[in-house]
């Protein structure tokens, strides 16, 4: 069964990956989050919350928004890579992130 994910950085810029049983091979919770870790990482995103504990969702929405629109437009392996991800760490036939908003619904 495919999964859907859409990223949101306003009303006319939403972008759809579709996330295919195969494009999850080899990928489990663990690694999911392994790969926004060092995302965020790399991106030098900031953590949302003062305390420094930075969650799953936390990691999702910063890599969205500092990986920026044009990563997602381009729809190429990095975008791929983001909705398996996403897939997997939430889990849900149909997930939005919204970068504007800074929500995962």
């Amino acid at each position: 069964m495919s999964q859907q994910v859409l990223v949101s950085f306003g009303p006319s810029q939403e972008y759809e990956i579709v996330v295919h049983p195969a494009d999850l091979e080899g990928m489990d919770k663990s690694t999911a989050r392994a790969w926004f870790a060092q995302e965020f990482e790399d991106l030098e995103c900031t953590p949302s919350n003062p305390m420094g504990k930075v969650l799953v969702l936390d990691m999702i929405l910063n890599v969205a928004k500092y990986g920026g629109e044009a990563r997602f437009k381009e729809g190429g392996e990095w975008a791929r890579k983001f909705g398996a991800a996403t897939a997997v760490a939430l889990g849900r036939p149909v997930m939005k992130v919204d970068v504007k908003l800074f929500s995962v619904g």
